[in-house]
């Protein structure tokens, strides 16, 4: 099996994502040979701002380079499918971030491909990697919580709050038509749905656009939702989201409720997890190796009380995508273009139904 040192990965995109990609990777020890910008000239301006590698000329010269095995793409969302699926041809494997694409024919053309060339390929859900959810997600499989009945939470996000807020995101030719639940719905219903081993089966939305025009253009996207969600198994679910809500940064809310115990968890303050009881003292559970299950202790590099955050959970994620590209083929554990494709569906389900104003299956 070939070291995680020796395997060489470039990153497209210089955002605030992509740079978070990057110090992850150099975490693991894999070498990044250089990234990609929209231009050369403004990522290598970037470059020798953050201390990132050296900027690739174009997004072919990176591919052009033998010594990149792995591509992470951070890009504008219309960028993903043409680029994932240029990266593919070129015997790359890719790392995505979510989501996939911007329509569910372009997720599975994507899938199709990735699946196809036998190369590894995750979508960058991030989010299921926090030690306490791999807790849960263990838990829950043991049937900790009894059987699943009741799933309710937020994602609340304020930095759109303002009329002269904009970014790329607000126009549907680059983030597509959805918004606030393409780009932080998608991981509470993905993490949900992982946690729970339940897929979304159908969806009752209601979109929202309070701010129908930002910096002087006309707005279309989603600032924020609130949907209702039916889980395989016959868990019920109910989930708000909004980029419009003041003082919140960047808060995801959970709680399961089963028959027999509840888990409530808040990723502003990751290494705590309340588990609720009936007929005994409800407790807090500490992010601590010692207090954890095989999952979580295998997502856990730290001890009790010191606490593991959101640049953890991506080291976390490429671990499992890396030591899977070592052993030269795709593995398990991690987030593939299938549940990248799964999610495109589920968002799709959301359109539709705000549209329609009534339940919307999801069509697989």
């Amino acid at each position: 099996m070939k070291p995680i040192t020796e395997i060489g990965a470039a990153v497209v995109g210089t955002g605030f994502i992509g740079v978070v990609h990057v110090e992850a990777l150099r975490r693991l020890g894999v070498q990044v040979h250089g990234v990609v910008g929209s231009s050369h000239e403004r990522a290598a301006a970037r470059s020798r701002e953050l201390g990132l590698p050296h900027a690739y000329e174009s997004f072919e010269a990176m591919l052009d380079d033998p010594r990149v095995d792995v591509v992470h793409i951070t890009t504008p969302n219309h960028l993903h499918h043409p680029q994932a699926e240029a990266a593919l041809n070129a015997g790359k494997h890719v790392v995505c971030e979510k989501p996939l694409a911007t329509t569910p024919s372009e997720s599975y053309e994507l899938l199709q491909a990735a699946e196809a060339s036998k190369l590894v390929h995750a979508t960058n859900f991030n989010l299921r990697f926090y030690p306490l959810c791999q807790h849960l997600h263990g838990l829950i499989r043991e049937g900790g919580l009894g059987t699943v009945r009741l799933l309710s939470g937020h994602y609340l996000q304020d930095w759109l709050l303002l009329e002269s807020d904009w970014n790329w995101r607000v126009d549907p030719t680059l983030g597509g038509e959805l918004r606030a639940v393409a780009d932080i719905g998608s991981h509470w219903m993905d993490l949900t749905a992982f946690l729970t081993g339940k897929r979304i089966e159908s969806v009752n939305a209601d979109l929202a656009t309070f701010i129908p025009s930002r910096a002087q253009r006309t707005v279309a996207t989603d600032d924020a939702a609130t949907i209702l969600l039916r889980y395989g198994g016959g868990a019920r679910g109910a989930v708000t989201i909004s980029q419009v809500s003041a003082g919140r940064k960047n808060s995801l809310q959970f709680e399961i409720d089963g028959s027999e115990s509840s888990a409530s968890w808040d990723s502003e303050r990751p290494d705590e997890m309340w588990l609720g009881h009936r007929g005994r003292p409800s407790e807090l559970l500490q992010r601590d190796p010692a207090l954890m299950n095989e999952e979580g202790r295998r997502a856990t590099s730290l001890p009790g009380g010191h606490v593991e955050g959101f640049a953890d959970t991506f080291k976390n994620l490429y671990a499992a995508v890396y030591h899977a590209v070592a052993e030269g083929k795709p593995g398990g554990g991690y987030p593939t273009f299938a549940d990248g494709h799964e999610q495109m569906l589920v968002n799709e389900a959301v359109r539709y139904s705000s549209t329609a104003r009534t339940w919307v299956d999801v069509k697989r």
